[in-house]
């Protein structure tokens, strides 16, 4: 017992307190942390700092517009990044949000600094397939017009695929876990129909349909209502049993049963459909658009091909991408907030 105390300071009131030892390597510790954050912003500084010296002072191998404002915008971020590294040393929790975005930050100024040298600078890649990023600051800077339009064009195009796709796709699935006769009927139409890919669905359905609007909505419906049917139709009838039972007994009718049993357990099963059949509707977007849409993001990238603007085709591509990444991250969103009841019972 004396060993033991002897090995620990005692209060007044009879607990134990740490050695200073303890208290002081965890002291360290935390600097050790503070002082890893700090190289990390200024190095990010440092890195993105570069990327706008090379792009200002290198001579260039070719003629490219925007290089004045790509290297003040990366200086900015620079000045940025080292603000938040001398923050973060008085004022941490002013910095704490950004503080993760840190890694990132580095890994995309050494690029931005690596692209820059590889294309304008040493002409390294080969012109004009890889156009510095000034190019791409250019085209977002003069023709963001045209790439607003194409963006409200693909939006509205998708939204309106997206929702009769989920919305038939959500209600088939029901009925296929919830009534036999419906499944007996539906299973093979299903199993013949899915597994092809919508976009093989193109010819026919620009000859079914009034307008190449309407068959590019038809066809990211049927890329988006396969995988919901199929998912919503395995979280119905995964439902335990018990629950129907239970339900039952207390007088519960059939509509009850689908409102307030099947529905809500097989809610999680609805999301992720959605995901699949979100990431398929963006390949039937861009093939629809390049056929006989005359707007939206696929038209764009079709016309950027053509006339070989590949600037703006990797502006095209990378406005995509922040597209989809932002519907799925609300997607999300509203999984997170309709199945938040699920949570709670975990806590439980």
């Amino acid at each position: 017992m004396s060993a033991l105390i002897s090995t620990r300071d005692a209060d007044p009131a009879g607990s134990f307190r740490p050695q200073e030892s303890t208290v002081s390597a965890s002291k360290k510790s935390v600097a050790g942390h503070s002082q890893a954050i700090v190289i990390l912003a200024f190095a990010a500084s440092a890195a993105w700092g570069s990327a706008g010296i090379i792009t200002q002072v290198a001579e260039d191998v070719g003629d490219w517009g925007r290089a004045t404002e790509f290297a003040i915008l990366a200086e900015v971020v620079s000045g940025l990044l080292f603000t938040i590294g001398l923050l973060h040393l008085f004022l941490p929790r002013i910095v704490a949000p950004v503080l993760r975005f840190l890694p990132w930050s580095l890994v995309l100024g050494l690029f931005l600094a690596a692209w820059e040298w590889s294309t304008a600078k040493s002409g390294l890649l080969p012109m004009p397939f890889f156009p510095p990023p000034q190019a791409l600051l250019e085209v977002f800077l003069d023709d963001g017009g045209k790439l607003l339009e194409s963006v409200l064009a693909s939006l509205e195009l998708l939204s309106l695929g997206v929702f009769f796709g989920a919305v038939v796709g959500f209600g088939l699935g029901v009925a296929l876990g919830c009534w036999k006769a419906i499944g007996y009927w539906m299973h093979p139409i299903l199993r013949l129909i899915g597994p092809l890919p919508p976009v093989a669905w193109l010819p026919l359905a620009f000859f079914a349909f009034p307008s190449s609007h309407a068959a590019s909505i038809f066809l990211i419906a049927l890329a988006v209502g396969f995988p919901v049917t199929i998912l919503t139709w395995s979280g119905v009838r995964g439902v335990d049993p018990a629950y129907y039972d239970v339900a039952r007994t207390m007088g519960a009718s059939r509509w009850f049963l689908i409102r307030k049993v099947a529905i809500p357990a097989a809610l999680p099963h609805v999301f992720i459909g959605l995901f699949m059949g979100l990431g398929a509707s963006f390949v039937v977007l861009v093939t629809a658009e390049m056929m006989g849409v005359k707007a939206g993001l696929g038209f764009y990238m079709n016309w950027a091909q053509g006339w070989a603007a590949y600037a703006n085709m990797y502006a095209c591509l990378l406005v995509m991408a922040l597209m989809c990444s932002s519907l799925v991250t609300l997607l999300f969103k509203v999984r997170d907030w309709l199945l938040s009841y699920q949570k709670n019972a975990l806590q439980w």
